[in-house]
């Protein structure tokens, strides 16, 4: 049992889903978590929710604002002392044809899915470093390492978010800081219950060999994993968390029986 006494993590993107269930298994293993949203609202009732005061810390700020991102990381250091963990989980999605996406589309989910992650580790760094080193999770998807319709902002975003992902556990080790990302396949969120179709969801079941969505609880348990030193050894690595969408190619159903 590893001691996370006083430990301390930053999670951006923590007032619903993956963030949320990801703050929720810190808190479960002994961590302390500032909670970061930019909908203020919601994250204040999550956080009251949690009912833990002493241990959690509600941040309204907007990760694509490097003022905002500094201020933020100096709150948690003003409330915890120290910052041992980050996890860029903080991201949008705008889902258009190429030739529909407007360049404000495409600078707006850039900026937060690939630029916010750049400030929120560029702010974190140092106070992790003087502590004694961290780690930081980049929450990419699956849309990055696979192309697919719609997603010409947000698949890049995330390709490029897994790039992010190596240059900083390249340059960062040497301050004891570990840098992986996670790349979710489909997840039942609240919001793909409410977006996908039957047909979206009999259709992904199709395609991932486990044949279900995955859980936000799942994702959790791999990203704090990756934050605690039983992963003291991983550093530059890009997990797709996928039910083993990815690892299929092109998966044609057909073939999956040992058809030929």
């Amino acid at each position: 049992m590893q001691d996370t006494q006083g430990r301390t993590a930053l999670v951006t993107g923590a007032a619903r889903g993956i963030g949320l269930a990801t703050a929720e298994r810190f808190l479960e293993d002994g961590w302390r978590v500032a909670l970061l949203d930019i909908d203020g609202a919601n994250l204040q009732a999550t956080v009251s929710r949690l009912a833990q005061p002493e241990t959690t810390l509600a941040i309204t700020a907007d990760v694509s604002d490097p003022a905002q991102v500094k201020a933020a990381v100096q709150q948690v250091v003003d409330r915890f002392g120290r910052l041992d963990a980050l996890v860029n989980n903080a991201g949008i999605a705008i889902f258009k044809p190429l030739l529909e996406t407007t360049f404000e589309d495409w600078s707006k989910v850039l900026a937060v899915n690939l630029s916010g992650p750049f400030l929120c580790t560029q702010a974190a760094a140092p106070v992790m470093a003087a502590g004694g080193g961290g780690a930081v999770v980049n929450i990419t998807s699956i849309s990055g390492l696979r192309a697919s319709t719609l997603r010409v902002a947000y698949g890049t975003s995330k390709a490029g978010l897994a790039q992010l992902t190596k240059q900083q556990a390249i340059e960062l080790a040497q301050h004891g800081i570990r840098v992986n990302a996670v790349a979710p396949g489909p997840v039942d969120t609240a919001m793909a219950q409410a977006v996908h179709s039957p047909e979206i969801r009999a259709a992904y079941h199709d395609a991932v060999p486990l044949a279900r969505y995955g859980l936000e609880s799942e994702l959790a348990n791999v990203i704090v994993f990756l934050c605690s030193e039983r992963a003291g050894y991983v550093t530059g690595q890009v997990v797709a968390v996928d039910g083993g969408f990815e690892a299929t190619g092109i998966g044609l159903p057909a073939l999956r029986g040992g058809g030929r």
